[in-house]
């Protein structure tokens, strides 16, 4: 956010440890200066990292760049516990889009002059449209586009094949007998794939106006949307009935691994490309395909995930010092420098948004038909929502799902009431 007085204060007491380089973007005058900054770094990137940072030093000989080897989830971790003047939080870290909101109301994020750094690094067709603009709020850009992250469809093919189903074509869930797709729709991570089919805002906000489709009465629905719920409900109905661990959400996950490894079970599961290792593990490389999300339809309706992914922040104790921020800036630029997308690929399994899938030719089968359905799935994907209060949605959500189950509703109508007195209890604690 904007200089602070807080952060000023924190300075104050930081002062016995040096901090970061980091500038405004593409300031020459700061490359000289003896600045010294500290980046996060998961073990695995390390050979990538090592590149990048020899790299930059030739861009600022006198400067000092450290790394702490650290998973990017427990450095956010040790964030949480303490506060930015921790010598134990880099200056350089990598931040999950959905923890840019709770990071700022930190004062953790130092603002940076994102659209600058886009101009530079190149390749970003609209970057306020994508995942820069996500990490925007209000006027600040309190984070850099590092990857892009949604939702694929992997493929069993020698199940798909036993079940007709045709690979080259738009795929009906509704058409899929019973047991062939396997999602854990009470989940929202995977629900909102379908709810944003349907045009089906689980929660919205406007200004400081917060609203939900769910909270509507049956009657006051789209058509598209009462057609989703009776697809979700003819989905829960034979798990119930033939008493799946799917509606179990302990269970569920163990549920997906058996059935789409089981010759002649499961042919689809909806999951991100991070699964790709295991589940060509599990079926065997040959046998495993990977779809775009959109190419599954409900109704008609292609499926569509988030624009999700993740940022590149700088700490905030950065930001009173320029050349700091210059050493940063230049930091975050050379790692999602686009001529060296394959070695980012290779190291960290991040998709920059900033290159087109041909940047990734020849890195490998596998590899590059999960990089080309992601880009697919991403371009047909929304925004995702990052504002706090949507952190309620998910318990929400599965809460009244998983209670079909428990309530057993003779038909979509009646299993939709669940979910709007779930929502209209979540609702009426955020007045």
């Amino acid at each position: 956010m904007k200089k602070k007085k807080l952060i000023s204060a924190l300075l104050l007491g930081c002062m016995a440890f040096s901090l970061t380089a980091c500038g405004g973007s593409g300031d020459d005058s700061k490359k000289d200066e003896a600045a010294t900054i500290s980046v996060q770094v998961e073990e695995a990137w390390l050979p990538y990292y090592e590149q990048v940072k020899e790299r930059v030093m030739k861009e600022h000989p006198n400067a000092t760049i450290n790394f702490i080897t650290v998973g990017a989830f427990d450095h956010l971790d040790v964030i949480d516990k303490t506060d930015v003047t921790n010598k134990d939080v880099a200056d350089v870290f990598a931040l999950s889009a959905d923890r840019l909101y709770d990071l700022a109301n930190k004062n953790v994020l130092a603002p940076m002059d994102a659209k600058a750094m886009a101009e530079e690094v190149g390749g970003f067709k609209d970057y306020d449209a994508g995942l820069g603009g996500n990490l925007k709020i209000g006027d600040e850009y309190l984070a850099f586009p590092y990857n892009i992250e949604t939702l694929v469809a992997y493929v069993n093919k020698g199940n798909a094949e036993k079940a007709g189903i045709d690979l080259t074509k738009n795929i009906e869930f509704n058409d899929l007998a019973f047991g062939k797709m396997v999602v854990p729709v009470h989940d929202a991570w995977y629900g909102v794939g379908f709810t944003n089919s349907a045009s089906f805002e689980l929660l919205s906000k406007n200004g400081d106006k917060l609203t939900t489709d769910a909270t509507k009465e049956w009657k006051d629905l789209t058509a598209d949307q009462q057609k989703l719920f009776e697809s979700l409900y003819n989905y829960w109905k034979p798990n119930y009935d033939n008493k799946t661990d799917l509606w179990d959400k302990d269970a569920a996950s163990g549920y997906l691994d058996a059935q789409f490894s089981a010759d002649g079970g499961a042919a689809i599961r909806i999951d991100g490309p991070w699964a790709t290792t295991g589940l060509s593990d599990k079926v065997g490389a040959d046998n495993l395909e990977v779809l775009p999300l959109s190419q599954i339809t409900v109704n008609g309706k292609a499926l569509s995930h988030w624009k999700g992914g993740w940022g590149l922040g700088i700490n905030a104790r950065c930001e009173e010092n320029e050349a700091q921020m210059a050493l940063a800036e230049d930091f975050i630029k050379e790692i999602v420098n686009p001529e060296y997308a394959k070695d980012l690929f290779n190291s960290t399994g991040k998709i920059l948004e900033n290159v087109e899938p041909s940047a990734y030719d020849g890195i490998g089968g596998m590899n590059e038909k999960v990089i080309e359905a992601t880009y697919a799935s991403y371009e047909a994907s929304i925004n995702r929502p990052l504002f706090l209060e949507y952190g309620k949605v998910w318990d929400s959500w599965q809460n009244a799902l998983l209670s079909w189950s428990a309530q057993k509703p003779a038909n979509a109508e009646e299993a939709y009431k669940q979910v709007k007195a779930s929502l209209d209890a979540m609702m009426g604690t955020m007045k």
